[in-house]
């Protein structure tokens, strides 16, 4: 084929299925993958009906320690090469730390730090081969910001994966291969639906710090065409990270005791 290849995790709603949808219209052929494979079939029908490409459905679990594996497998059968990957799976897991299984947190390191990772890492090498790749893995800016009480692995996971990102970045510009972190705020998805804390966030959360599945999509390929390391849509959202970065800790840290509250479950 003489098309592109795409792998979408989590594409079955969300940005992930707004990633599939702005990649299909760019000409590219498209790997699948989430947990619910009925919405995976119907994307995939929608993408090859209306943009005559290639779609094809890879169910995984990446929460699963082979999940990743088993996705990679999937691919490999197609006989053909992946040249973007968008690591886009994630959860929340609301409550206080020490009064959640360690099966569920160990479940959620699994999905949101190992499994990018580790498709990263596997699919790296052919990019670079081939000279021709792009990886955008979707983080947060809670990943930007300081620690708040609640979900309390989340904004842990999502600062790896930009630091990752960040470094991958670095090591693999020379090969053309582009790597980016993309960190949107509150998004219009299924996310807090998932979670239950969607009445919880709506209440506490102005609309105008809302954003659309397809504007953090799009800004976020435009940042990974250009390779910049780190995209966070929007300037409200910028003016957000900036300031926290000039805030003292000690500062940011009452802040997030008194506000974070408002956003996450204990």
């Amino acid at each position: 084929m003489s098309r592109r290849l795409a792998l979408v995790t989590g594409a079955s709603a969300g940005i992930g299925a707004a990633f599939a949808r702005l990649l299909a219209a760019q000409g590219y052929d498209l790997v699948l993958s989430a947990r619910r494979v009925e919405r995976l079939g119907a994307l995939a029908g929608e993408l090859r009906e209306r943009h005559g490409v290639e779609a094809f459905v890879a169910p995984a679990d990446l929460a699963d320690p082979a999940g990743a594996r088993r996705l990679l497998e999937q691919v490999a059968a197609l006989g053909r090469p992946v040249d973007v990957l968008i690591n886009n799976a994630g959860v929340g897991l609301p409550g206080a730390y020490g009064q959640t299984r360690w099966a569920d947190q160990q479940a959620f390191l699994q999905l949101m730090v190992v499994a990018p990772c580790e498709l990263a890492h596997k699919l790296l090498p052919g990019m670079v081969e081939r000279r021709y790749g792009r990886i955008v893995n979707v983080a947060s800016v809670a990943g930007l910001m300081p620690g708040a009480a609640g979900h309390t692995l989340y904004a842990a996971s999502k600062s790896l994966l930009i630091r990752f990102s960040e470094s991958l970045h670095l090591e693999a510009a020379a090969h053309g291969v582009h790597v980016s972190a993309l960190c949107p705020g509150f998004t219009y998805t299924e996310f807090h639906d998932v979670n239950g804390t969607r009445a919880q966030t709506s209440a506490a959360t102005p609309k105008w710090l809302w954003l659309q599945a397809d504007r953090v999509v799009a800004d976020g390929w435009r940042a990974v065409e250009a390779n910049r390391a780190v995209c966070v849509p929007s300037l409200p959202y910028k003016l957000i990270c900036a300031a926290a970065r000039l805030i003292p800790d000690p500062l940011a840290l009452a802040i997030m005791r008194t506000q974070g509250r408002r956003f996450r479950q204990l």
